[in-house]
């Protein structure tokens, strides 16, 4: 009835309620704002938790994000990130960009923290290196249309964008589910599989 969308409404919620500049605070007025307004495919505070402790025990200067949605991941990425990184989120809807390119400045990180690509997955990949800079990722986190989980890891593997030693980071692998990517992890050699068991967002 107003006109706008539910990822929107949202970010109005934060900018009255949300302190400028503070990362943490403006996720916390997101999980206010799902938990008792409306739900959003956001991240949520217990994989977040997760995401943290990740980032944590890895440090990683170069960051991957394939799914910015309402920028909620891309925030949390960004406050847990060491001195000097670099994350560089992809987003395939225009209107969801919009809206993510807002709450990521207005929790206080430049375009030389962080950058938002337009545009979709299984073009941008391929565009990396030569048009953005970004040489490889030492933590990619996927977050973005499960049926493209595996298309896109296959895109970073042939392009050289993974680091020695990269961390992927799946959500939502078992529901709603990317079987043929977690088949794959699973049985391709390349990787070591560690399932985190949790809550679908809220």
């Amino acid at each position: 009835l107003t006109g706008t969308s539910r990822e929107q409404r949202a970010f109005q919620y934060v900018l009255a309620h949300a302190i400028p500049g503070d990362p943490h605070h403006i996720l916390q007025t997101f999980d206010q704002w799902c938990y008792h307004c409306e739900h959003l495919s956001c991240v949520g505070p217990d994989k977040g938790r997760i995401v943290e402790r990740v980032l944590l025990e890895q440090a990683p200067l170069r960051v991957l994000e394939l799914g910015t949605y309402c920028g909620y991941g891309t925030v949390l990425l960004a406050q847990g990130l060491p001195p000097g990184a670099r994350l560089y989120t992809i987003e395939g809807d225009p209107r969801h960009a919009a809206v993510a390119e807002k709450v990521i400045r207005l929790a206080g990180f430049s375009e030389q923290t962080v950058e938002l690509i337009v545009g979709p997955s299984e073009e941008v990949i391929p565009r990396l290196r030569e048009k953005h800079g970004m040489m490889n990722a030492n933590l990619v986190f996927m977050d973005h249309w499960k049926r493209c989980y595996l298309r896109d890891l296959r895109l970073l593997e042939s392009h050289q964008l993974l680091a020695e030693g990269a961390t992927i980071l799946a959500d939502n692998v078992l529901f709603p589910g990317a079987p043929h990517f977690l088949q794959y992890a699973k049985t391709c050699g390349k990787y070591h599989c560690k399932v985190h068991r949790a809550s679908l967002e809220y």
